[in-house]
């Protein structure tokens, strides 16, 4: 649903159309012209203040796009240390149960040789 919502950022209107709810525009726009003033507080012009902060904005996008992307990767090398781990385990379990079965025919073994030494 495409909601209409209109901001009003250093004195000018805007009438934005976005599928996002109404209050988090609303969030947007204050924090949008509380970055913008606080550039215009150290001596930028309004229009000088919006580009400085886009860029700003476009620096911290671009960062936060990056440290994602290396989550992302460091999760799927994660994935993949479970799966050669699940993998080794499953082969571990095997040969326990190899062993299992050597130990028992050992041991029926040797007691079938305790018994044929008794008699």
């Amino acid at each position: 649903m495409v909601n209409k919502v209109k901001v009003v950022i250093l004195g000018k209107e805007y009438v934005l159309q976005t599928e996002e709810a109404p209050n988090y525009v609303y969030g947007l726009a204050r924090t949008l012209e509380a970055r913008i003033r606080e550039n215009m507080d150290k001596g930028a012009s309004q229009y000088t203040a919006a580009i400085m902060t886009s860029l700003s904005a476009l620096d911290d996008l671009n960062k936060s796009k990056a440290h994602l992307d290396q989550i992302s990767d460091q999760t799927k090398e994660y994935v993949d240390d479970a799966g050669r781990a699940r993998i080794e385990r499953d082969a571990a379990l095997k040969e326990i149960e190899v062993l299992k079965s050597k130990v028992a025919q050992l041991e029926n073994t040797l007691k079938l040789r305790k018994l044929k030494d008794n008699t």
